[in-house]
């Protein structure tokens, strides 16, 4: 068996992976109290959401580049085909999800003519102003958002399996610690 180029991703994936599992799920958990209430301290969520959108879009674009030119570490010779597609189909789904979703929002926002304000710089709108449009984008941001929490649950459990039963390595190429993965 030959041994593999580099086991584990660099240590700037392995940082923005966390920097963004962080930011996601406080987006997440950010845009489920902005729904889920009309209270005035309403606009505190959104004034939080807004920017930390851009900001995981940015960090998205960055890590798609470094995915890109780094790779990743192979996955084990012992896992299942199917095992290896559904990695290979939840990490398209995760980069198109990290993009798509902040672009939903900005379009969204722009569309009800609403500003994205980011560390004091306001953004162009990137869409047209349209009522209709803006409720288009909007239900298609909620429903790939709750698509996005489905797909994080999975990638918990997918996380577990490989770091508590099948002990193959696959946990400790992302982990932020260097662990005693079997070779």
């Amino acid at each position: 068996m030959t041994t593999p180029i580099h086991d584990r991703f660099t240590p700037l994936q392995r940082a923005l992976h966390w920097l963004m599992a962080i930011c996601i799920l406080a987006m997440l958990f950010i845009g489920v109290g902005m729904v889920s209430t009309i209270r005035p301290d309403y606009l505190t969520p959104v004034s939080i959401h807004k920017p930390l959108g851009i900001v995981i879009l940015v960090l998205a674009l960055i890590r798609l580049v470094v995915r890109l030119t780094r790779g990743a570490p192979p996955l084990p010779a012992s896992m299942p085909a199917p095992m290896k597609l559904a990695a290979y189909l939840s990490h398209l789904a995760f980069y198109a999800l990290m993009i798509a979703l902040p672009l939903l929002g900005w379009g969204m926002l722009s569309a009800a003519d609403y500003p994205v304000v980011v560390f004091g710089v306001r953004l162009p709108a990137i869409l047209p102003h349209s009522n209709g449009l803006h409720t288009l984008l909007w239900n298609a941001h909620r429903t790939l958002a709750l698509c996005f929490f489905a797909l994080i649950v999975l990638h918990l459990a997918a996380a577990l399996l490989h770091a508590l039963v099948r002990r193959d390595g696959v946990f400790q190429a992302m982990a932020p610690w260097r662990g005693n993965a079997k070779p």
